[in-house]
């Protein structure tokens, strides 16, 4: 109930009378006025006048089911919202409930991981307040060797939400999120599959977004949105955000099965495009120029020799030669 309260309080912009929401959810004014009172001691500013009703006069930077869930504008993804404050890592606990019916839209979110990690099983570091932690679980229609892609929809879908917000985004191929030439965001995708089928994808992201300190070892590569933007961001209504974009781009591209539809825009936000790259290839490494990505997600390198390359993200890793871009 507290989230289609704060639903109707946020779009209304003014006063709505407590018989109103009381018609409006089907329940007594008194379960209204209930739910009110928890909001109040969570921290929202609600002011309550006779003959006027509620109305919602400040939003804290909270994170709950309840609060994402007033702010999503998606058919499906997010949908439900299971929060808790902590937990071992976000895509266990996607993944748990992929193994159960159902489930497809599934977002879990929490505020601290304790086993949080990226790509190739390196560590995530995950204090706790003022991040975002977040798996996403997709129960799709796919072929499993079309799953890998879902992370660069993944990444496009926070550019967007990030550069909505104001501030300038891109991406490093295949997934990495940057603001200012630094990485505020990861993200780990994990399947469940046979030879012919997708039993279950987890979308797991990790965007700094509040953090004032980052650790000393990673300050040259690293940084939050709150460090490029000086301003405080609203982690719910970012979440909210980038479930909108990411729900876009999943329809964009499951009408064809690949990057057909995303590959411009995509390339657009590309920070390596343009740039000389160093592809780093078991026993071989060499440099190229990179230019975009093909329908299949690929990052295209035109070689030193001339010829193009296309390279698959979960074969190769690609650097930049002038430091982290």
């Amino acid at each position: 109930m507290k989230a289609e309260i704060l639903k109707v309080l946020r779009e209304s912009g003014g006063y709505v009378s407590g018989q109103q929401l009381s018609e409006k959810l089907g329940v007594s004014r008194t379960a209204v006025w209930k739910a009110v009172s928890r909001l109040k001691e969570e921290g929202y500013g609600i002011e309550a006048q006779r003959n006027k009703g509620y109305r919602l006069t400040e939003t804290p930077d909270v994170l709950s089911g309840e609060e994402i869930e007033s702010r999503l504008a998606t058919k499906w993804a997010g949908r439900p919202v299971l929060y808790c404050r902590e937990t071992d890592s976000t895509n266990i606990q996607a993944k748990a409930l992929g193994e159960k019916e159902g489930g497809n839209g599934a977002l879990v979110v929490v505020e601290r991981q304790l086993s949080g990690r990226g790509r190739r099983g390196r560590n995530w570091s995950s204090p706790a307040e003022g991040n975002i932690y977040m798996s996403l679980l997709l129960k799709p229609d796919l072929l499993p060797e079309q799953a890998p892609s879902l992370t660069l929809v993944m990444a496009l879908a926070v550019a967007r939400a990030v550069e909505a917000g104001g501030l300038p985004a891109m991406i490093k191929w295949p997934n990495d999120v940057i603001v200012g030439g630094k990485k505020i965001c990861g993200i780990l995708t994990e399947m469940s599959a046979e030879v012919d089928f997708i039993h279950y994808v987890v979308i797991g992201t990790g965007i700094n977004v509040n953090m004032t300190d980052i650790p000393e070892e990673l300050s040259s590569r690293a940084s939050s949105l709150f460090l490029e933007s000086g301003r405080t961001w609203n982690r719910a209504a970012l979440i909210a955000e980038i479930m909108k974009h990411f729900e876009d781009c999943f329809q964009i591209y499951a009408r064809t099965g690949d990057f057909t539809g995303l590959k411009e825009e995509y390339s657009r936000f590309l920070v390596n495009r343009g740039r000389t790259v160093r592809v780093l290839e078991p026993g071989r490494e060499h440099t190229g120029t990179a230019l975009g990505i093909n329908e299949k997600g690929e990052l295209l390198v035109r070689k030193e020799d001339g010829k193009t390359e296309a390279v698959y993200a979960g074969e190769v890793s690609v650097r930049g030669v002038y430091g982290y871009l």
